[in-house]
Parts: C-alpha cells; sequence; structure tokens
C-alpha cells in the first residue's frame, strides 16, 4: 500500500502523469525515515529539515502539514503494510502537475511507500572515491532532492569494482558525502566529518553523532574540510544514514581500519533510537 495524499492506494492504481513534476525536473524533495516498534525515529528532526527544505524550494506548505499530521500519515501506512518491527519509509513531497521550469503553481502533492527494513551492518566495509563527476558545493546540495544522479553513477561504479561504496568529491576535491550518507574520520582523538558548506547532505544521523561526540570530552570533533588524503590516513572512517545507524568501514583503498570508535558511538546512537530523543 501507499499513501498518497492521505489515500491508502494499491501501488497498481498509483497514477502519475506524465506531467509530474518529480518526473521531469526532478522538482521534488524527500525524507528517508526509520520506524522501529510503531515509533518513527527521530522524527521531529526529519519534520523540521523537510519543512525547511520546502520553505528553501518554494513550496507552498499545506496548513494540515504538522508535525502531528505526517506522523499519523506514515504510522497509519506502516500499520497497512503488516507487522514487522523495522520498516524503511520514504515520504516525499513535490511540485503539483503542470508548467515548464516555471511551475503553474507551488502547490504541493505527497506520497508516503514503506518497505520492510533489512539492513544488517556488514562486518567488512570497503570504500573508494568517485572522481568522474562532482558533488558541487553550495546550500542547495544540503537538500534532499530528487536529483541524484551522481549517487546512481557512483552506486553503478561501486558495484562494478566490488566495493560497498564511494565517496563523492566536490569541485575542490574535497570529501563531501559517500552515495548514500555522511561520513566522519578519527584521527587519534579528533573526529572530523565534512561541513554543510562543502556540499553534503544536512543528515539527521550525522546530527545525532555529532550530538554525541560534543557530549563526550574523549575526542574532539571538527565540521571541516577534509581530503581523500585525510581518509587514507585516518585511524577509523564510518558512515551514517537514517536506516543503518552507523556503519564502520574497515578499507579504503589498501588501508585497513579498527572499527573500535565507530562501534561505540553506533551503541551511544542506539540508546537514543530507544529514549527517543
Amino acid at each position: 500500500m501507499v499513501n498518497f495524499n492521505g489515500d491508502l492506494l494499491s501501488s497498481t492504481d498509483i497514477k502519475l502523469s506524465l506531467e509530474n513534476r518529480a518526473f521531469k525536473y526532478g522538482d521534488a524533495i524527500f525524507e528517508t525515515i526509520k520506524v522501529f516498534n510503531n515509533k518513527v525515529i527521530f522524527w521531529e528532526d526529519h519534520y523540521f529539515r523537510l519543512m525547511s527544505s520546502m520553505r528553501m524550494l518554494r513550496m507552498k506548505i499545506p496548513i494540515e502539514f504538522t508535525l502531528e499530521f505526517l506522523e499519523k500519515e506514515i504510522l497509519k501506512t506502516v500499520k497497512a503494510q503488516g507487522d514487522k518491527s523495522s520498516y524503511r519509509v520514504r515520504l516525499n513531497v513535490f511540485r503539483k502537475d503542470g508548467g515548464l521550469y516555471l511551475p503553474k503553481t507551488n502547490q504541493i502533492d505527497f506520497s508516503i511507500e514503506v518497505k520492510e527494513n533489512l539492513y544488517k551492518t556488514k562486518k567488512s566495509y570497503s570504500l573508494d572515491v568517485y572522481k568522474d563527476f562532482y558533488n558541487y558545493s553550495g546550500l542547495l546540495s544540503t537538500i534532499k532532492t530528487n536529483n541524484r544522479m551522481i549517487n546512481t553513477l557512483a552506486s553503478i561504479f561501486a558495484n562494478e569494482n566490488d566495493l560497498d561504496n564511494c565517496i563523492l568529491i566536490n569541485e575542490k576535491k574535497g570529501v563531501v558525502e559517500v552515495t548514500n550518507g555522511n561520513i566522519f574520520i578519527v584521527k587519534g582523538n579528533v573526529i572530523k566529518t565534512p561541513a554543510l558548506t562543502e556540499g553534503c547532505i544536512k543528515g539527521i544521523t550525522r546530527l545525532k553523532v555529532l550530538e554525541i561526540i560534543f557530549k563526550n570530552k574523549e575526542f574532539t570533533i571538527e565540521e571541516t574540510s577534509i581530503s581523500p588524503f585525510e581518509v587514507q590516513k585516518a585511524d577509523e572512517v564510518f558512515i551514517t544514514n537514517a536506516i543503518i545507524g552507523i556503519q564502520p568501514v574497515t578499507s579504503y583503498k589498501k588501508k585497513v581500519f579498527t572499527t573500535v570508535i565507530g562501534n561505540k558511538i553506533a551503541n551511544s546512537l542506539k540508546v537514543l533510537q530507544t529514549v527517543g530523543v
């Protein structure tokens, strides 16, 4: 079942026209959200990121789009899927049909898709850099729009080269993120992650990990520019997103990493998810 503007429909009954702006122009944004034991994980953070993105893209926010309304719609859609404990939810928001580059309206439609979350953290996880195209720095790159061509091409590159993931770089040759999440590197007691000005997604799990590290006096956190060379020199590397939480990286090119700190932070993140902070 798919939730389309509040109505639960069979996926075969969903009809999107050729004038759909998400299809024609990528005029859409989305949130990928984890639901565990009927609880929307970090929902308030997802909601306010969605509202901020809609405002930035000049989409008209419906008056009914409250925190409570969208949470209810998500859980309604989850309930229609069955009785699994963990789900991956994609909340899509796109401008209504019509227009060319200039839309006929800034009003929106929304849909909610739900799938069982089957991801398990991998013990072995390899990375390399994707160099064919750049993920340009700038504020627009921090939004989860439907324009994911670089992520798609980098994922194909990773698959063709027996890698688990790829690092995306910007026009300054700085590390931005990986194809499906944010990246952190550890060197000694310093943990670094690309600053938002580098063009990385303003990840919800990224935010939670920053909060965990800020409270831990054992480490210093830096949001800064990072070169691919620094990744190779790191002691540990881990990636984050809403579904996997934290995935430690075990190898980058010929470098092998430890995973002690990444696993420690992952345990702290699980506590946050449980208590709903």
